[in-house]
């Protein structure tokens, strides 16, 4: 087995989530300014619409935490205490609201959670398990809050933006580690892709049934997605190879046998 610094992995695939983040805040979460002129009230006011916006997003995290994800404006006003018109100064909608809870919420909790977990020294299935577990055990402690930033109740396009950021990690994480192996790597980005969308979705469901643990859910994708990356290894990362020489199915054990 190669030897492969996971640190190293770590860092790049944080690194790009990292990146990931600050286009959604340019692209999403930062209103349009006007260009910055030599008049300093101008600069003034554009820090304190800033600093601002970022107090009414905090506000509105306590509120959804309290409220539930399903919260309108006007109760998400009157619990941080304004009005919804103070809401609407800072914020074009509740998608745009939903948007900027989005990016506090991956800065503050989701991405730091997966970051440690990403950057501890783990041989590859227990850095499978634990990236797993730091997302599944970080929605758990949170579910109202991330309900509501993933756009099931906020009508937000928010998820495809957490699905990139996320997507994104896995796959600088898998390419590193199967480049160290001289496997083939330009599968990284679909491989990658699968395994968050197999992620959310299975999150998604189990808050909507409200059935089964979190430990429960953590071994079921476990299973999955280690099962899927022993399998890309096996055949060196070769779509090719495998399609010629999948790895067999065992055989079903009758009575006779």
């Amino acid at each position: 087995m190669p030897n492969l610094n996971p640190l190293s992995s770590a860092s790049v695939a944080v690194n790009a989530a990292r990146t990931l983040t600050r286009e959604l805040e340019q692209r999403i979460l930062v209103p349009a300014v006007e260009a910055v002129t030599s008049d300093g009230r101008k600069q003034r006011w554009e820090k304190h619409k800033q600093e601002r916006r970022a107090e009414l997003t905090w506000g509105t995290i306590e509120a959804l935490r309290d409220l539930g994800a399903e919260a309108g404006m006007d109760e998400i006003a009157s619990h941080i205490g304004v009005s919804k018109t103070v809401l609407y100064r800072y914020f074009a909608d509740k998608n745009d609201l939903a948007a900027a809870v989005t990016v506090t919420y991956m800065e503050s909790t989701l991405l730091p959670k997966v970051t440690v977990a990403l950057t501890d020294d783990l041989v590859d299935y227990d850095l499978v398990r634990a990236v797993i577990g730091a997302y599944v055990e970080t929605v758990a402690e949170d579910p109202n809050l991330y309900l509501f930033t993933t756009g099931r109740t906020a009508g937000s396009l928010s998820i495809a933006h957490t699905e990139r950021i996320f997507t994104g990690a896995v796959a600088s994480t898998l390419e590193a580690r199967l480049s160290a192996r001289g496997a083939l790597t330009s599968g990284s980005r679909t491989w990658a892709a699968a395994i968050v969308g197999a992620i959310i979705r299975a999150v998604d469901d189990v808050l909507a049934h409200g059935d089964g643990s979190s430990a429960q859910l953590v071994d079921e994708l476990t299973m999955l997605v280690w099962g899927g990356i022993v399998g890309i290894v096996t055949r060196n990362g070769d779509p090719a190879a495998f399609a010629a020489d999948p790895l067999p199915m065992p055989p079903i054990e009758t009575e006779d046998q």
